[in-house]
């Protein structure tokens, strides 16, 4: 494993011809395996807000700082997770943006707090990851409690669901927005039929399935991502349920469509934060994206933006490079970014999360709902 990480290895601090000081910022996600595509637009985008900051320029104590992105590939895997925070701590980052998935967050997140390291997660939704309390982990979109109770507003209030099912991938992110799902949609009133969990790596529910055609659900929530909802949404067709498929965050993208296919349609998902159009400065964003990278923009993208955007303008503020000093100006921060207003509770979540709901039709995501304020 240790090869990983030998091609890596860089000075923890340099000085450049210019006399301005290198200051790393770490980014930890997925750059291989299923995942690599989202993990890599989110690379792009710190490496884009990181760029834009260095040609305003940055002096910290009176002297002129430029950052440097050292990225790591966690490989969506939590033990790979732990290597590469290690790594990152190891070399003396001041903070790190990432990472994509629950589970590698959570496998991290106590090295970054040992160190005193910052951790901002552009993509991380589970609610442990905020609620262990560790005074270096933040957020840039929105948690699992607010994704799951949401969605299940509107299975029951709009899509008129009494009846659900849950199936999750066994992981903190999937297990945790089911469960909100399931606590939502019961105190509206609607019962859960039966609550399953599989592995993350499956394709087969044939068995969940074949109870579900005897329990006659009409909504069937997963916890889980994009690829395997997939094949959960064409097993809900092809056993003929008849019940409405709800996915969760994670599913939107042109993955669950293409592997989904005409299967897909109908299924409805709760994604953090603005459709992209409609976020402020997104013209710009995608211009500045396009022109500098060969590689389409993924929903995640822009929170990875934000959280390197909103890092820079706290170290700025704090003019200085101690991650405690740092870590304060966090929490009281008021940043306009891409995504919004970005603003952080004392828990490190954020003070305003947004959502927007999609439908599949004609295989293509339309915008059904945005949700601002709780509303």
């Amino acid at each position: 494993m240790a090869l990983v990480f030998l091609c890596a290895i860089l000075p923890v601090r340099a000085v450049l011809a210019t006399d301005a000081t290198e200051i790393l910022i770490g980014y930890a996600g997925p750059l291989s395996g299923a995942s690599a595509a989202v993990g890599k637009s989110m690379l792009h985008a710190v490496h884009l807000a990181v760029d834009e900051s260095n040609k305003r320029g940055t002096h910290i104590g009176g002297k002129p700082v430029v950052f440097k992105v050292i990225s790591q590939d966690d490989r969506a895997d939590p033990r790979t997770a732990e290597l590469v925070a290690r790594y990152l701590v190891k070399i003396g980052v001041t903070a790190v943006i990432g990472h994509w998935n629950s589970a590698a967050s959570l496998a991290a997140a106590p090295v970054y707090e040992s160190a005193g390291v910052i951790q901002i997660s552009p993509a991380t939704m589970s609610r442990r990851y905020t609620a262990e309390g560790r005074r270096t982990s933040f957020r840039t979109i929105g948690n699992n409690d607010g994704a799951g109770k949401f969605t299940a507003d509107y299975a029951v209030k709009t899509l008129g669901a009494t009846r659900v099912a849950l199936i999750n991938d066994g992981t903190p992110f999937g297990q945790g927005i089911a469960e909100q799902f399931g606590k939502t949609v019961k105190e509206h009133g609607a019962a859960v039929l039966g609550s399953y969990a599989v592995s993350d790596k499956t394709s087969d529910f044939n068995r969940i399935l074949a109870e579900l055609k005897v329990l006659k659900p009409d909504a069937v929530f997963f916890g889980g991502l994009d690829v395997q909802a997939a094949a959960l949404a064409r097993g809900v067709v092809r056993m003929q349920l008849g019940a409405r498929f709800i996915a969760a965050s994670g599913t939107v993208g042109l993955p669950f469509l293409k592997a989904a296919g005409a299967d897909g349609n109908h299924t409805v998902v709760l994604e953090p934060g603005l459709p992209l159009e409609r976020m402020p400065g997104w013209k710009s964003f995608e211009k500045n994206y396009m022109q500098k990278f060969d590689s389409s923009i993924d929903l995640y993208a822009p929170f990875a933006y934000d959280a390197a955007q909103v890092l820079i303008a706290a170290i700025r503020q704090a003019d200085s490079l101690d991650q405690r000093k740092i870590g304060s100006v966090l929490r009281e921060i008021r940043f306009n970014g891409l995504t919004g207003p970005v603003s952080f509770n004392a828990e490190g979540d954020l003070k305003q999360p947004v959502f927007t709901i999609y439908e599949v039709q004609n295989q293509s995501w339309v915008v059904r709902k945005t949700i601002t304020n709780n509303r």
